[in-house]
C-alpha cells in the first residue's frame, strides 16, 4: 500500500503523460486549465486505493482512476456554470476565464473523453466498468436536477436532501472505490461492501462541505464561503435550522432565504447566527459523524486483512477531519 500523498503523486504523473494539449487549443486548454488546479483528488486516490486494498498493482487502475478525475471535473464546469460561482479551488472558474459556451462544449469533451480511458481495459473488465460509470454519471446528474428544484421549494425533506447528496456526490466516491475492486477481480461481496463504505463515506463529506460552505475558511476553502447561503440552497444546515427554530426564528430564515441583496454580508452572518442559535450547526456535525462512523461498520464485513481495514478507517477519518 502507498500513501494518500504517493497516490497523488501517481495521478499527476499519470494525467501529465497525457498528452491533452491537443487542438483546438479553445477546446483543450480549458480542460488542462480545470486538471491542473488539482484538488486533493480524492474520488481516483479511492481507485487506486482499493485495487491495492484487494492486492493488485495500482498501475492497473490508473486509467480508472484518471475517467473518475475527469468525470468529475467535468460536472464541475457544469456546476460551477449553472451555480454562476465565481471561484472553484481559489481560481477563476472555467466560464469566467473563458465563457459560458467555452464551458459547456469543453466539459462535453471531458465526459466523452473519461469513457476513453476504459477503453485500456479487456472486454470483461470494461463491460463492468463503462456499466457501473453509466449508472454513476445518469445519477450525479438527477443529484444535480433535485438540487436545482430544491432552490425553488419550500417543502424540502430532511431525507430528500439526503438522497439528494447521495446521488449528487456519493455515489462517485462509491463507485469510484468498486472500479478499484472491478479491476482488482476481487468477489461482488466485497465490490459491493467497497461502494457502501464508500457512499456512506461521500455522504458524510458532502455534509461536511455544506458545513464548510458556511463557516469554512474562505482562504483554504477553495470556494466562496456562504455560496450555499447566496443560492438559498436548502442544505441540510438550512433544513435543521427550519426543524428547530421557533416560529419567529424561522420567519427570519425563510425571509432571508427569500432575497437576493446585492451585497450578501449581513445575510450571510444572520443566516450563519442562526443555524448556531437553533443548534443546526452541532446537528449537522452529528451527522457528518454518523455517516463517517456507518462507513466504518461496513469494513466489519468485507473480507480483507485486519491491515488493510486499518488503512480504509485511517483514510475516513483524515477525510473527515479537514477544518477548512
Amino acid at each position: 500500500m502507498h500513501s494518500v500523498k504517493q497516490y497523488q503523486e501517481f495521478i499527476t504523473d499519470y494525467l501529465q503523460s497525457q498528452h491533452l494539449g491537443r487542438q483546438p487549443e479553445n477546446l483543450y486548454a480549458p480542460i488542462q486549465y480545470i486538471l491542473s488546479l488539482g484538488g486533493k483528488r480524492m474520488r481516483p486516490i479511492l481507485t487506486l486505493m482499493a485495487a491495492e486494498i484487494f492486492d493488485t498493482d495500482y498501475k492497473k487502475a490508473l486509467p480508472a482512476a484518471l475517467a473518475v478525475e475527469v468525470f468529475h471535473n467535468f460536472s464541475l464546469i457544469h456546476d460551477d456554470i449553472m451555480d454562476d460561482a465565481p471561484l472553484r479551488r481559489g481560481h477563476e472558474t472555467v466560464h469566467e476565464k473563458w465563457d459560458l459556451n467555452t464551458g459547456i462544449l469543453s466539459g462535453d469533451a471531458m465526459l466523452i473523453l473519461a469513457y476513453q480511458y476504459f477503453e485500456q481495459y479487456e472486454p470483461s473488465v470494461f463491460r463492468d466498468l463503462a456499466k457501473l460509470f453509466s449508472k454513476t454519471a445518469l445519477e450525479v446528474c438527477e443529484g444535480q436536477q433535485w438540487d436545482v428544484d430544491f432552490e425553488g421549494r419550500d417543502d424540502v425533506t430532511i431525507a430528500e436532501y439526503l438522497k439528494m447528496i447521495e446521488y449528487k456526490t456519493a455515489v462517485l466516491v462509491a463507485a469510484a472505490m468498486k472500479m478499484g475492486a472491478i479491476i482488482a477481480g476481487t468477489s461482488e461481496q466485497n465490490a459491493n461492501l467497497i461502494y457502501e463504505f464508500g457512499c456512506n463515506l461521500g455522504v458524510a463529506f458532502q455534509l461536511q462541505d455544506d458545513y464548510l460552505d458556511a463557516f469554512g475558511n474562505p482562504e483554504t476553502f477553495g470556494k466562496q464561503v456562504g455560496g450555499d447561503i447566496i443560492e438559498n440552497k436548502k442544505t441540510y444546515l438550512y433544513l435543521k435550522a427550519v426543524e428547530f427554530a421557533s416560529a419567529t426564528t424561522k420567519e427570519q430564515l425563510l425571509h432571508l432565504f427569500s432575497i437576493q441583496p446585492q451585497d450578501n454580508t449581513d445575510k450571510i452572518e444572520s443566516v450563519k447566527a442562526i443555524f448556531n442559535e437553533t443548534g443546526a450547526s452541532k446537528a449537522t456535525q452529528e451527522a457528518i459523524a454518523d455517516y463517517t462512523q456507518r462507513a466504518f461498520e461496513t469494513l466489519d464485513n468485507l473480507n480483507i486483512g485486519a491491515d488493510k481495514k486499518a488503512i480504509l478507517r485511517a483514510f475516513g477519518q483524515n477525510l473527515m477531519g479537514r477544518n477548512v
